[in-house]
């Protein structure tokens, strides 16, 4: 037996579920299904209840108490009646739960806790076939007939690149992680025949990789790695994953494959960075922090992380644009919200150098001239390098008043705006220490040290 095979089987160990826990899981969502088809056939609707996603195709991680739970709807309805009934006997289901409470993807659900088990309840249409879908959950069920079918005897192979991606770090299609979806999982495992087969590929992958397992052929996707879902060809699978996770993901690949270890396997939390720490290393590596904090809307994290990214990034260019450099950003969330930049400086000299037109450009050089001989400037209007050119009071010597006075400018998402437009602060280096959830302290602690 190889060091390879003697890990993969220790990590198999660890994560496969047990017959306990899987009859536990089945007996629940049977449950929960008939009382779907009860409280249909009491109301007159024609729908039924299905077991979808990883607990389905029996792909799921030991220790995961996670269910997807769709309630199929004839296609003939509107999208109206399909969420108005779905929601009503989701939550008519959920009298039984633990708790539960409305959630918003594309259209409404509901997320309930039964005996420990967190249970998502989906109305669906059950279309013909994916190319038919009238909304984007409507194609999950072709992809659990797919997978099903063509995963007997490699379940524990997904198993492992599952619990590998989750060990790296690049595990989770959400718009939070941009990873590698469950789906995207099983599509490589079904496409190279075995987790180890995957990593030994993964080496060869470059940007624009594409993956067509039925050789659709039809359609071009601008994305880092393409993989044509089989059940939809006008779909990317990995339309989520960005660039970064997916280089993390070679990297990571060739090095267990030069180097095996079990610890590829194992997530890596970072410890909390304590006040003293934080202040080290901001004294050491002679950066600016600068942080937007405001209350986290209440909303699902795929809607919230696209607005904070959304954020982030107008934030980030204003400050260039402003002459601030920009070294880091990030975002992270809990009771608040934060967007955290590290600048080179977040402060700079009251003086800027303006560049103006050509000498010979008569036009544009009159007007030049005329403007700033007129103004309030560091000096007069000289002539450098062919152009004129003139020193001027910067507008924003300080990047947090820069961000005080035009974050509202700034490109904000629905939620996000509107939670900023009740209140927000701008703190710096170690007022960012006010926060003191474990959590953040951790994203603080990744922040830094990558």
């Amino acid at each position: 037996m190889t060091g390879i095979e003697e890990i993969c089987q220790t990590v198999i160990s660890r994560i496969k579920p047990t017959d306990e826990e899987r009859s536990k899981l089945v007996d629940l969502a049977e449950r929960i299904i008939r009382k779907i088809d009860s409280l249909g056939s009491d109301r007159g609707l024609d729908i039924k209840g299905i077991l979808v996603g990883s607990s389905a195709r029996g792909t799921w991680i030991s220790g995961q108490h996670d269910l997807d739970i769709f309630i199929m709807f004839l296609p003939h309805m509107d999208r109206e009646h399909l969420e108005e009934k779905g929601l009503e006997i989701a939550k008519a289901v959920s009298l039984d739960a633990e708790s539960f409470e409305e959630r918003y993807a594309e259209h409404p659900y509901i997320h309930a806790v039964f005996e420990g088990y967190e249970v998502d309840l989906v109305p669906a249409f059950s279309v013909a076939s994916a190319s038919q879908i009238k909304s984007a959950v409507d194609r999950t069920p072709f992809h659990n007939s797919y997978v099903t079918f063509r995963i007997k005897g490699i379940e524990d192979e997904i198993l492992l690149l599952k619990q590998f991606m989750k060990g790296i770090g690049v595990y989770g299609s959400e718009l939070k992680t941009h990873g590698f979806s469950g789906y995207l999982v099983e599509l490589l495992v079904i496409h190279y025949g075995s987790f180890v087969k995957t990593l030994v590929a993964a080496c060869s992958w470059k940007k624009g990789e594409v993956i067509d397992i039925e050789v659709h052929g039809t359609v071009v996707h601008d994305d880092p790695m393409t993989m044509i879902d089989p059940t939809d060809p006008a779909r990317n699978v990995a339309a989520a994953l960005s660039i970064d996770n997916m280089c993390v993901f070679i990297d990571r690949a060739c090095g267990f494959m030069e180097n095996p270890s079990e610890s590829y396997f194992i997530p890596a939390v970072p410890d909390v960075l304590d006040d003293s720490d934080f202040k080290t290393i901001i004294n050491e590596r002679g950066t600016s922090l600068v942080g937007i904090v405001f209350n986290t809307p209440d909303v699902v994290e795929d809607v919230l992380y696209p607005q904070m990214h959304k954020l982030e990034d107008s934030v980030c260019s204003m400050l260039e644009r402003y002459d601030f450099r920009v070294y880091n950003s990030g975002v992270w969330a809990g009771d608040k919200a934060v967007v955290l930049l590290e600048l080179e400086s977040s402060r700079l000299p009251a003086v800027r150098k303006h560049d103006g037109p050509f000498v010979s450009n008569t036009s544009h050089a009159k007007k030049f001239k005329s403007k700033y001989d007129e103004s309030d400037t560091f000096s007069n209007v000289y002539i450098k390098n062919g152009k004129y050119m003139v020193e001027i009071p910067r507008k924003y010597a300080d990047a947090k008043k820069l961000i005080e006075s035009e974050l509202t400018n700034c490109s904000l998402g629905k939620h996000v705006g509107v939670s900023i437009g009740q209140e927000y602060s701008v703190l710096e280096n170690t007022d960012m220490l006010g926060l003191t959830d474990d959590d953040y302290r951790r994203f603080l602690r990744r922040f830094f040290e990558k």
